[in-house]
């Protein structure tokens, strides 16, 4: 039961990465696809009907770990205090700039908010993939599960690291450059013209700042945590996550080129998908590896509420489940084709 709450939770964070991802990335790409005030507005209304909806899976994602996990989630909660923090107001920002941008007609005020919208979404993609970044490299837990971490420290990969070193920050770009292709496939799918045209060429050139980045924290992560290969090598099915993930990253490239925005996105979507279920598969059955000591790393398995609640928890949240993503299917529906910056 605690690899099927592994599992559940696993597929919830990839859920919103991959929805909530592109509208990051939409805000990153914000100032730089619209060049007018109604181009940007158009890329609002781009993720105006579901930006929202989508980040829904962040908060069901949390509240799933402390039903499942809740260890875990006094842990991580006490030790990411600082960033967590930090990426609640990174959300609320964007929130804001989304809302308030046209709450007055006027120039200066809706630049503000234009910049505060797109700065906060580039300030996000970096954060969440630091927080990948820990999760892979280790945190410094004590014998009673609980640590602390501060901003930073040395920004050297030592036992008693900070948030940002060298390697989070290279999976900060990682996740930047990643979020930036999806959400500029996105847009490219949902307009036409001249926005169109400069969302394939950022996507164009931030694929090769995802192609790099990745390249180089794959080869920091095989040093710093070689354990993450153990599961791989007794286990070869699971390069099939592998094998998504590369044909996901083939796939950005080949479809952009083509001016094939529905298939880029499908593509960008299952590089993240083949990503995260690699570091997922390769972590398991540890949920937070320790830095200090491996014998304090966190896991499935120390972690996890009594076999009974999670039985149950299992079955409230299939039905949740089928409820969630029928209103999904009928959201997107309802507003797929293009978008124009006629009405907001």
């Amino acid at each position: 039961m605690e690899t099927l709450w592994f599992m559940v939770i696993a597929f919830m964070l990839a859920m919103y990465v991959v929805l909530d991802g592109f509208d990051i990335g939409a805000g990153i790409i914000h100032l730089f696809a619209g060049k007018t005030e109604s181009e940007r507005r158009t890329i609002i209304r781009s993720i105006g009907p579901v930006w929202d909806g989508n980040e829904v899976w962040l908060i069901a994602a949390g509240g799933s770990l402390y039903m499942a996990f809740p260890l875990l989630y006094a842990s991580s909660f006490s030790g990411f205090y600082l960033p967590l923090i930090i990426v609640l107001w990174l959300l609320m920002l964007r929130g804001l700039g989304i809302e308030f941008r046209l709450s007055v007609r006027h120039p200066l005020w809706v630049r503000f908010w234009d910049v505060t919208f797109s700065f906060a979404s580039i300030l996000l993609a970096i954060f969440f993939g630091a927080a990948l970044g820990n999760v892979v490299r280790g945190v410094p837990l004590n014998s009673d599960g609980y640590f602390f971490e501060p901003l930073w420290t040395t920004f050297t990969i030592v036992p008693e690291a900070g948030i940002l070193d060298w390697f989070t920050v290279v999976m900060g770009l990682v996740a930047f450059f990643t979020l930036t292709v999806h959400g500029s496939n996105y847009v490219a799918m949902k307009t036409e013209g001249d926005i169109q045209n400069r969302a394939r060429s950022v996507a164009f050139m931030a694929w090769w700042g995802v192609l790099v980045c990745s390249i180089v924290a794959l080869i920091a992560a095989s040093f710093i945590r070689p354990q993450i290969w153990d599961n791989f090598s007794n286990h070869p099915w699971g390069y099939v996550f592998v094998a998504i993930g590369v044909v996901g990253t083939s796939g950005m490239m080949y479809h952009n080129r083509r001016k094939q925005d529905f298939l880029a996105f499908l593509s960008s979507s299952a590089f993240i998908v083949g990503m995260l279920a690699s570091t997922a598969f390769g972590l398991y059955p540890y949920v937070l590896p320790a830095s200090t000591d491996p014998k304090y790393s966190l896991t499935i398995y120390n972690t996890a509420a009594q076999h009974y609640g999670l039985t149950v928890g299992i079955t409230w949240w299939i039905f949740g489940m089928i409820l969630t993503i029928g209103y999904f299917v009928f959201v997107y529906r309802s507003f797929r084709g293009k978008v124009s910056a006629d009405i907001y």
